[in-house]
C-alpha cells in the first residue's frame, strides 16, 4: 500500500507512522470511560463505576490491544524503520493548511499546550464529570492561541463535513433498528459467558463496527450484553476492531482528513486490507487476554 507525499525530498516515510496514529488512536481507546464515547456509555451500564475501576476492569486487554498493532508496524515495515533518516530544523517549520506557509516554533504556545494537556489527563479520570475539565481546557488553549496565534483560530477547525457525515450515520442506524436490526444482531450475537460465546459477541461487534460504525454497532449491542464480560467483549469489538472500513469510526475519518491537509494520500484499499488482516487478531487475542485474566 504505497504513501505519497508532494514534496520529493521527503525522507521518512510516511505509511508506517500514519498507520501506527490511526491504529492506536483506535485500539488505544480500550483504557479509560474517557478514551470513547462506548466506554462513557459501558461505565453508565456498570453502574458509573469509577475510572480507576473501569481501567482495572479493562487493562489487561487493552495492553494487547496496543501490543499487536505495534507489533505489526515492526514487523511489516521492518525495513523502513531499521534506516536512519536526515533530522529535520525544528525552528521553522510548514503549516499544514495554509498554502506553504512558514512559521516559526513557538514554544511558549507548545510549552503552554503541553501543560494544558498534563493537567487535563489526571482531570479526566478523577470522577468529575467529563465536560467540565475537557471545557476548560478548550477555553485556555483558546485564549493562549488568540493571543500567540490567532491566524490558526479558523471555523474550518471544525471538521463539518465529517460531523454531517456522522449524523447521517446515526440517522441510517435508527431506521436500521427499527427495521429489526437488535433482533438479527442478537441472533447473531448469541448469549452465554463461556469463551467461544464471548469471542462470537466479539466478532459480532467487530462486523457491526465496520458496516456501520462502532458506537451504533455499540448501542445495537449494549441490549444483549447482560454480564460484565459480555460488556467487555461488546467493547473490545467496538473499540479495537473499527480498522476496515473509513466510518468505521470518526477517529479514522478525522486521522484522513488531516493526512489530506498534509498532502499524504493513503488508499482506502490499502488500509482495509491491513485492517482485515489486523482487526480479528487484535480483538482475538483481545478477548483472549480479558477471558484469561477474568477466569
Amino acid at each position: 500500500m504505497p504513501a505519497t507525499h508532494n514534496q520529493s525530498n521527503q525522507a521518512l516515510p510516511p505509511l508506517p507512522f500514519a498507520l501506527t496514529t490511526v491504529w492506536l488512536a483506535n485500539t488505544g481507546s480500550l483504557l479509560l470511560p474517557i478514551s470513547n464515547l462506548t466506554n462513557l456509555l459501558a461505565q453508565n451500564r456498570l453502574g458509573g463505576i469509577s475510572p480507576i475501576a473501569f481501567a482495572g476492569l479493562t487493562a489487561a486487554p487493552a495492553l494487547v490491544a496496543v501490543v499487536v498493532p505495534m507489533a505489526m508496524v515492526a514487523i511489516v515495515f521492518r525495513k523502513d524503520l531499521g534506516k536512519r533518516y536526515s533530522s529535520v530544523p525544528v525552528q521553522r517549520m510548514r503549516v499544514a493548511g495554509t498554502s506553504g506557509a512558514v512559521a516559526s516554533v513557538d514554544r511558549v504556545l507548545l510549552g503552554t499546550s503541553a501543560l494544558v494537556l498534563a493537567a487535563l489527563l489526571p482531570a479526566l479520570v478523577v470522577g468529575v464529570p467529563v465536560w467540565l475539565p475537557s471545557s476548560i481546557a478548550a477555553l485556555v488553549l483558546a485564549v493562549v492561541f488568540f493571543v500567540r496565534r490567532q491566524s490558526v483560530l479558523r471555523m474550518t477547525l471544525i471538521p463539518w463535513s465529517l460531523l454531517l457525515f456522522s449524523g447521517g450515520l446515526f440517522l441510517a442506524m435508527e431506521a436500521l433498528q427499527n427495521l429489526g436490526l437488535p433482533v438479527l444482531l442478537t441472533a447473531l450475537a448469541g448469549a452465554g459467558n463461556a469463551p467461544r460465546d464471548l469471542f462470537r459477541l466479539a466478532g459480532t461487534s467487530l462486523v457491526g463496527s465496520n458496516l456501520t460504525n462502532n458506537l451504533p454497532a455499540y448501542l445495537a449491542l449494549e441490549p444483549v450484553a447482560d454480564s460484565t464480560p459480555r460488556l467487555l467483549a461488546v467493547l473490545i469489538g467496538a473499540n479495537v476492531g473499527p480498522l476496515v472500513t473509513p466510518w468505521a469510526s470518526l477517529a479514522t475519518l478525522l486521522w484522513h482528513s488531516r493526512l489530506e491537509k498534509m498532502n499524504v494520500l493513503i488508499p482506502w484499499r490499502g488500509y482495509a486490507l491491513f485492517g482485515l488482516v489486523l482487526a480479528p487478531v487484535t480483538v482475538g487475542l483481545s478477548v483472549l487476554t480479558m477471558i484469561l485474566v477474568t477466569a
